[in-house]
């Protein structure tokens, strides 16, 4: 049996009416939850003309450990006494991550570090070493780490604290990825206003060396 041809109109008519209504109830309420929305070119021009003054919170007010995204802290160094990165603004000084259990690289990476303090002795830099298995490295365990270098009390810091915060540290203010016994095997260079200058990768000899250069020239400056 074949089925009128106004039969097959008023069905087809129907569905487009259908699909017309549709479409407006979605453009009122916006996409639904499978749609996926490329991009608003107005909305990337409202972000980029907001100044640091128009955001909320843009000084820090809280303590370090709870600030949505750090951009300072303290750490326990291995004397006991409290040091924070404003403590050590005014100075350059390197910035490394590590743990005292290491047979090996820990081991090579803190006598780059002992070749460093030798040769910049008394010339205004520090050096920073940050635990990453605060759990063993207490700073009664730091203390006798340090003397195996010849750590220089004052020039060569060893830090600890809680692990969770010191991640945070490693990603948020120093970008390096760290986690519990795990650490890159890179230098982070730090200016004596507090900002990351660069990274230098140890083990590469030309790195190291544009490392000394790079603390020459702070130093000089």
């Amino acid at each position: 049996m074949k089925t009128p041809i106004n039969v097959v109109l008023i069905l087809a008519v129907g569905v487009v009416l259908g699909l017309t209504i549709r479409g407006l109830r979605s453009s009122d309420q916006g996409p639904g939850p499978d749609e996926i929305v490329y991009g608003n070119e107005n909305a990337v021009a409202d972000n980029a003309s907001l100044k640091p003054e128009d955001v909320e919170n843009h000084t820090p007010t809280k303590p370090p450990e709870d600030e949505e995204w750090l951009s300072r802290f303290e750490l326990i160094e291995r004397s006991g006494e409290k040091v924070s990165s404003e403590d050590l603004k005014g100075t350059p000084y390197v910035v490394s991550f590590f743990f005292s259990t290491c047979p090996s690289i820990c081991v090579k990476q803190n006598q780059k570090l002992q070749e460093l303090q030798e040769k910049f002795k008394d010339q205004g830099v520090k050096f920073v070493a940050i635990s990453v298995d605060p759990e063993t490295d207490t700073p009664e365990v730091l203390q006798e780490y340090s003397a195996r270098f010849g750590a220089d009390k004052d020039q060569w810091l060893f830090l600890t604290g809680d692990l969770t915060y010191i991640q945070r540290i490693g990603a948020e203010i120093f970008r390096q990825p760290v986690s519990k016994k795990f650490h890159t095997e890179r230098f982070v260079l730090v200016d004596a206003e507090g900002k990351v200058e660069g990274f230098y990768n140890w083990p590469e000899e030309k790195q190291f060396d544009m490392l000394l250069q790079q603390i020459g020239e702070m130093i000089k400056g």
